[in-house]
């Protein structure tokens, strides 16, 4: 199978060429302008004029709900809707029932992935077994199975000397311990950010220290142990600050943010409204100004979305009720450029580093992150010229718990390739 994407504009090393790709049996196997004479007996050709041509996007923080919670997502819907949303490899949490927390679990979410994935589906073995007990789980196996890292999101580890073990044993093999970083004993009921507005609307307030203590404490144990230790969704100033302090001090950690941290803060919050229910909540103005410098000065490393599908029941009503969760497959590029590229805060470059390249290249990805000869095909096709609106019937998660809808972007996909086949096509 050979095809041709001519025309396009296309994003490497920093750079953006005007060059075509030929790939051939699913990886590129030539860039350049005058393809002629490798071009025989092409089998379908794509017209990529006016659209940037990027590596696939990739996302670190997913949620996929299968098994246990399919009624809200399954590993189709969900790859479907990262497609959509430009992406091409997505490493999906292990909050599922039954947690893989086993070879013989985390075999079972691989083989499921590999079935019905319309992308590159990781998968991440949790750090305890069960997620929320203290009782860890037997990483050199799991890793051996072909685990992606270890992680307890949607808990946080709240033992000191269990996350110490546990960091211990996977820096031993070489492996990401990747944190929900959240102390239960601060969280006092809360549902969205602890301040002005939580009063205002008379919901329990969700403390910023809840957040940043246990980073305190992680980034210590991280120290002594030497682990690849990185931060899920970090939402405050005080996180941002640690990270960077741990940072110039040499301790092995990277964090990535999520894109509805980066456009909301809680003063966007209409009112008492599931859908602006997630976990971390969203925080203050200067919050979000953090997590933007933060980007900005590399402090923070990554943008992954934290996709996170409920059904409509769940979502509904008052926020004491409802789930914490916010979808973001298939909204996070198109808002994050139209929000912070077109107005000249980030650049194009940096938008893609952040949500391409740079994971890639911190969990070590090696097919992911470049666009060279001999990589398989994984390409993202964007139109950056045309205005559009997001809608909800063009979904292709299970999920519709975003307040993004309605949005009007200047950014959308047009096609998206995995291992050299159409994975997302604008239309189809």
């Amino acid at each position: 199978m050979k095809m041709l994407i001519k025309n396009g504009t296309v994003y490497q090393a920093g750079k953006f060429t005007d060059e075509d790709i030929l790939i051939e049996n699913g990886k590129i196997k030539a860039l350049g302008k005058d393809l002629a004479d490798l071009t025989d007996n092409i089998d379908e050709t794509v017209d990529a004029s006016g659209l940037l041509v990027a590596p696939g996007l990739v996302d670190v923080h997913v949620h996929y709900r299968e098994p246990g919670f399919t009624y809200k997502e399954t590993i189709k819907t969900g790859s479907m809707a990262a497609a959509h949303g430009g992406y091409t490899t997505v490493c999906a949490m292990p909050n599922l029932d039954p947690v893989p927390d086993t070879p013989e679990k985390l075999q079972h979410m691989l083989d499921l992935n590999e079935k019905d994935g319309a992308v590159h589906v990781l998968q991440y073995a949790s750090i305890t077994k069960g997620l929320k007990s203290e009782e860890r789980v037997d990483y050199e196996a799991l890793k051996e199975t072909g685990a992606f890292g270890f992680s307890n999101d949607g808990c946080g580890v709240q033992t000191a000397g269990t996350m110490y073990l546990a960091m211990k044993a996977a820096a031993e093999i070489d492996m990401p311990i990747v944190a929900h970083v959240e102390d239960n004993s601060l969280l006092f009921g809360g549902v969205m950010n602890a301040g002005k507005r939580a009063e205002e609307l008379g919901l329990p307030g969700i403390l910023g220290i809840s957040e940043s203590s246990q980073i305190a404490r992680d980034l210590l144990l991280a120290k002594e142990t030497g682990v690849h230790y990185h931060v899920c969704h970090v939402s405050t100033v005080e996180s941002v600050e640690l990270v960077r302090l741990a940072k110039q001090h040499g301790i092995n950690v990277t964090c990535e943010v999520a894109p509805h941290h980066l456009l909301l803060n809680e003063e966007d919050i209409p009112g008492n409204d599931g859908y602006y229910k997630m976990n971390p909540p969203l925080r203050t103005k200067n919050d979000q100004q953090a997590l933007i410098n933060g980007l900005l000065d590399g402090t923070i490393d990554v943008i992954a979305t934290d996709h996170a599908p409920h059904s409509v029941d769940e979502k509904t009503g008052d926020m004491r009720n409802a789930s914490f969760g916010i979808t973001g497959s298939e909204t996070a590029f198109s808002m994050l450029y139209t929000r912070y590229v077109r107005t000249g805060v980030f650049t194009l470059e940096q938008l893609l580093n952040w949500m391409s390249i740079n994971p890639a290249e911190i969990f070590k990805i090696e097919k992911a992150g470049e666009i060279l000869p001999g990589k398989p095909a994984d390409l993202a096709l964007f139109d950056l010229n045309h205005e559009t609106t997001i809608k909800e019937s063009e979904y292709l998660s299970k999920g519709i718990n975003t307040p993004f809808t309605g949005e009007t972007v200047h950014a959308s996909t047009a096609m998206t390739l995995v291992d050299g086949k159409i994975a997302y096509k604008r239309g189809n």
